[in-house]
């Protein structure tokens, strides 16, 4: 089927088309205008996000998500937001809502589900595309009745949105106050650990003692290899005084045995005068003599003295030099206790704090979590409430008729169609060639005289009726 078949086919039937055509718009138009007229309330809110807790001050890139404008969508057509709105505005409690509720298929379940999903029915959600614009529109045969639904929608989600915010807050609060007293003890318990420790070894500052003991294990080590060269020193003056004491440096240098080698030089060369001139038996010769004999014991006794000075001083620096190793190695042993001990004071000072960071860290926790869970700010904000409107939204006759002439002549067509379909006839030398493989030799068409002739003589007919009529008449 060509178009020129088709619209052959539309002409023959154009009353048909003109009948679906006429009925599908009287129809149209008279139940839109018997149809209740119903009215549309909007009320726009910003979905505001500064990027910020202003609690915590921690960024909030949830918001940023594709998905958060839809998760936004669904908790304003959620149950919990439709039954705050029918609490809020008391919609469960009118006498004629109960009997429609007792009148409906729902009877036995909840009248505020039922009324609330009734809600939800005549609700649309739309966002603005490229913004954080939401808008909520409620559809109403009171207009009044539009807004305040509209309006109470907007609200019952700002709390709901609030809700959903603290009460994960008031949860994580209850857990942080288990977790503050559990580490609270755990501080107190490493702190006191310390506390004893400290008191028992006597440790006042660890560092500073260790700096002390460090700094007296330093002087006896310095003593004792002092002592040592002062101890082997004195081992070799003792020696050469055991050998021959008077050949020592240090009985040389006694002034005492300088002043009595002096005193014996002179009393032997009185002595070696009075013997050349006396006799050994005369007074004089004995006196020198005895003089001589005296002073010579009294270097020896005090030669022999100073030898024993010198092994004293010996034996005084030996046993010096062992009383400083002694001490040294007991000092050694202290530092060692010492380093014991500061490492040991360490580990328990690292337990406090971390014990400590654990708490104060738990604690800043706690406290954010609880300023969170009393918190009552909400991101979203009323941009444009809505107000009851002053035309009505349906029904459109316009649109409708539009719409009715657009359908009307769709039907009128298909059933054109149809009943060619059902009824094929020629109507074009095209429908004559397809029709039994026929060949078409050629076309008569009406030329305008004999196009004049009929429609005059048709023209007459109509005028004059023909005699045959008239004889019966």
């Amino acid at each position: 089927m060509n178009l020129s078949q088709f619209l052959l086919i539309l002409r023959a039937h154009y009353k048909i088309i003109l009948l679906a055509l006429i009925v599908t718009v009287a129809t149209t138009v008279t139940v839109t205008l018997l149809k209740q007229k119903t009215y549309k309330a909007t009320t726009s809110l910003v979905l505001n996000y500064k990027g910020t807790d202003p609690v915590t001050g921690n960024a909030m890139p949830s918001q940023l998500m594709p998905g958060y404008m839809s998760t936004q969508i669904e908790i304003v057509k959620s149950m919990s937001v439709a039954l705050k709105v029918v609490d809020t505005l008391k919609l469960a409690e009118g006498e004629d809502v109960k009997k429609s509720f007792a009148a409906s298929a729902a009877s036995n379940g909840n009248i505020r589900d039922w009324v609330a999903a009734a809600l939800l029915g005549k609700l649309e959600i739309a966002p603005s595309r490229e913004s954080s614009v939401l808008s909520i529109t409620y559809t109403s045969l009171d207009p009044q009745s539009a807004a305040r639904i509209a309006n109470a929608f907007g609200d019952a989600y700002q709390q709901v949105i609030v809700k959903l915010k603290v009460d994960p807050s008031k949860k994580t609060s209850v857990y942080f106050n288990d977790q503050v007293k559990l580490l609270r003890d755990n501080y107190e318990a490493a702190q006191k650990k310390l506390s004893k420790y400290q008191q028992d070894n006597g440790i006042v500052n660890a560092d500073k003692s260790l700096d002390v003991e460090s700094m007296r294990l330093n002087q006896l080590s310095s003593q004792l290899v002092a002592a040592q060269g002062e101890a082997m020193e004195a081992s070799s003056r003792q020696r050469l005084a055991k050998g021959n004491a008077a050949d020592s440096p240090d009985v040389a240098s006694n002034p005492l045995i300088q002043n009595l080698k002096m005193g014996l030089g002179n009393a032997e060369s009185k002595f070696s005068e009075i013997a050349q001139r006396l006799d050994k038996n005369h007074p004089q010769y004995q006196s020198a003599k005895a003089e001589a004999d005296k002073l010579r014991a009294d270097l020896n006794a005090q030669i022999s003295a100073a030898a024993n000075v010198i092994g004293s001083n010996a034996a005084i620096q030996q046993q010096r030099g062992a009383e400083i190793r002694g001490a040294l190695a007991a000092q050694k042993l202290k530092v060692l206790q010492l380093n014991r001990t500061r490492d040991e004071l360490a580990v328990l000072s690292r337990d406090v704090d971390s014990a400590q960071r654990a708490y104060e860290t738990i604690s800043q926790r706690l406290t954010l979590t609880n300023l969170e869970g009393q918190s009552n700010q909400s991101d979203i904000a009323v941009l444009t409430p809505a107000l009851a409107p002053l035309k009505p939204f349906g029904p459109n006759l316009l649109l409708n008729t539009l719409m009715a002439i657009a359908v009307g002549a769709l039907l009128g067509i298909g059933s054109a169609v149809i009943l060619e379909l059902l009824d094929r006839r020629v109507r074009s030398a095209a429908d004559l060639a397809g029709a039994d493989g026929l060949a078409v030799l050629g076309v008569i068409k009406k030329s305008n005289a004999v196009a004049r002739r009929q429609s005059n003589k048709q023209a007459l007919t109509r005028r004059d009726p023909p005699i045959g009529s008239s004889v019966a008449s």
